[in-house]
Formats: C-alpha cells, structure tokens, sequence
C-alpha cells in the first residue's frame, strides 16, 4: 500500500510517495545535491549498461545535469509530468541514497499517464519497479482521474520486459503490441513494446484483490 499525500502548489503531483520499502520524491533542485547527480548520471558503476535500454546517455557534463533538472521543474509546473528520485527506506541496504529515478508523464487530452523508471544496478533485483509502478497505477486512476496508464519497453531489454509483464498482470492490464520506427537514441531509430492498463482492468483487479482478502 502506498502513502500517496494530496498535491502541494499547483502542480496535481504529490511531492513524495511512500511504499513499503521507497522513499518517492520529487526530483529538484531543492531535493538533490548537483554535483552527487551528476556524477551518478554520468560516471556511476555500470552507467553505460544502465543506460543501454534508457532514452538518455551518461551525462558529459554538469551542465547537462543542471538543465535535465531545469527541465523535469517546468514540466512539473506545467502538469506535463512528474519527475521523481527513488530512494530506499530502512532497513533496506542502501537507505537514504538514491537508486535511480522515475516518473510519469501525462497526456490530459487522452487521459493516458505513461510511465518511466531507472535503477542503478546495484539496486536491480529488488522488485523496486513494480513497487513503484503499484502506487503510480494508483495515483493515476485514484487521484489524477486518468483513464489509462502505460509503459514502454525497448525491443532486447528483457529484464524490463519481465517486470512490466508481471505488474501490468497484476492490475489486469494487457499488451497493445511493438511500436515499430518509435524512439530514437544517437541518431539510431529503435523499436518498443507497449503495454496498458485501463481504468476498468484496475478497477476488476482491485476488487478481485479485495475479495482475496475480505
């Protein structure tokens, strides 16, 4: 179950979430030291495996960082998407510092909210994503009012393609098929898969969980 608090400001977006074992909060300026950032986005261990399947490269430089940060504040601000670091809580093994980060992007006129998530390796393994993917499914249908949420995957990367797989499952949600010619990443145009879940899978879902437990 996750702690999703009502929005602060005028974004719709909480600054933090809670689950069980993460710390969700805002990525800002206020929230993150630059030059720690940094050098995780540029030269952590295993930065260029981390970043194989992602949409971004390591950063070259700080002022990179600076401006990804710049950006993700005006998108909050403008309720295109919410940016968030994850951060594990205790008594999980690396408490407090940052494991990566994550998100959703929002498309109000289709009522579709599209997630996003990256891990630094040492952190994979720990179920983390669909964690996370738990309480945004809920801050999407049960705050946000959004009608669908999906998630994309590139075409190779198997270790997402088993996590989406087992959560969107879980939330009733389905595959909607390989999104040919899609992204592009250095100049190098590159395929996905996407899969949704609607308002009505969560909803038969969640009272099917409920029923489990009553």
């Amino acid at each position: 179950m996750a702690e999703v608090p009502e929005p602060g400001g005028s974004a719709p977006f909480p600054e933090t979430i809670r689950t069980d074992r993460l710390r969700i909060e805002r990525l800002c300026h206020d929230a993150v030291d630059l030059q720690e950032y940094y050098r995780i986005c540029s030269a952590d261990d295993d930065i260029d495996e981390v970043t194989e399947f992602l949409s971004w490269e390591p950063h070259d430089s700080i002022r990179e960082t600076k401006a990804f940060v710049d950006m993700v504040e005006r998108q909050w601000e403008n309720g295109e998407s919410a940016a968030y670091l994850l951060r594990p809580r205790e008594p999980e093994p690396g408490a407090g510092d940052i494991a990566g980060g994550t998100g959703m992007t929002v498309d109000w006129e289709r009522g579709t909210g599209t997630l996003g998530i990256w891990l630094r390796k040492r952190f994979w393994g720990r179920g983390y994503a669909g964690e996370r993917a738990a309480a945004f499914v809920e801050l999407a249908f049960e705050r946000l009012g959004l009608d669908r949420v999906a998630v994309e995957h590139r075409v190779g990367n198997e270790r997402s393609r088993r996590a989406v797989e087992k959560y969107v499952d879980r939330f009733g949600g389905s595959y909607d098929g390989r999104q040919r010619n899609w992204a592009v990443k250095a100049d190098e145009v590159r395929e996905q898969h996407r899969y949704t879940i609607s308002r009505e899978q969560y909803r038969r879902s969640r009272d099917r969980r409920r029923e489990v437990t009553a």
